[in-house]
């Protein structure tokens, strides 16, 4: 790992902190971080056997394009009822798992370690959702190519997503916009702006907001409901964090909306 990476300045504990990572070290992060290491591998193993098991050119397009309007769909869907859900924290098998792949990330957004999905997780509901449509179109290959295609929009989804928490205003509007209006849904309101880098979904589910005078202000943004009184009630989440809920990140931090906006 890169010397410039190993500087406390840009580590909390363990993790990466996007917060005081500038552009340069968030790619060196990025291109060496095990997981994004694993999905490579995958999507090239997932381009191998498309071709094993070719379907022809116009299935493997299909079943690879198909993918790319239905990701968001299945984001926003999993994002908005399950992730963003109070069932899991309340049950002590599923306790854990709602704590790795949501909670710390709202609890912290910058922290990189818990902002990518933990692959046993991300990996199978990829499956689950690509895999079936190949299927249908082109069989194994059909399969092969929407889950790599899958893979491949993670990829990038979780770098943009990187780039809404990094220390960094992009040149390009369009980043802009995307990452002031992902920062509202991480600092003022969490029931909206569940996209990532499309807000598509999320008008016309009516769960789109443009700025921070479109609503109040949630109690809950950084605690997701698990507050004081949810953790007495259900404490495994709690018992697991050492420490009860906070209502604002990890450090104090002085991020809002408006120190992000476009």
């Amino acid at each position: 790992m890169s010397s410039t990476l190993r500087n406390s300045s840009i580590r909390t504990g363990r993790s990466f902190d996007l917060g005081k990572m500038n552009l340069r070290q968030l790619w060196i992060a990025y291109l060496t971080y095990p997981t994004v290491l694993l999905y490579f591998a995958l999507i090239i193993a997932g381009t191998a056997l498309t071709v094993y098991f070719f379907p022809g050119a116009a299935r493997t397009l299909i079943a690879a394009g198909l993918v790319i309007p239905i990701y968001p769909l299945a984001w926003y869907l999993l994002h908005r009822y399950v992730l963003h859900g109070r069932t899991l924290y309340k049950i002590p098998a599923t306790a854990a798992l709602w704590k790795r792949i949501h909670f710390d990330h709202h609890q912290d957004p910058h922290l990189l370690d818990v902002l990518f999905g933990a692959p046993w997780t991300t990996l199978p509901t990829i499956a689950a959702i690509t895999g079936p449509v190949g299927w249908l179109i082109g069989g194994a290959g059909g399969a092969f190519a929407a889950f790599t295609s899958g893979v491949l929009i993670t990829c990038i989804y979780e770098f943009f997503h990187c780039i809404q928490h990094l220390n960094y205003k992009p040149s390009s509007r369009w980043i802009q916009r995307m990452k002031a209006r992902h920062v509202l849904h991480h600092f003022h309101d969490e029931d909206g702006n569940f996209g990532i880098t499309s807000f598509t979904v999320d008008q016309v589910f009516g769960t789109y907001y443009p700025d921070a005078k479109a609503r109040p202000r949630s109690p809950t943004v950084f605690n997701l409901g698990y507050d004081l009184t949810e953790a007495k009630r259900y404490p495994w989440v709690m018992k697991l964090t050492g420490s009860p809920p906070r209502d604002r990140p990890d450090g104090a931090r002085p991020d809002t909306p408006k120190d992000h906006a476009a």
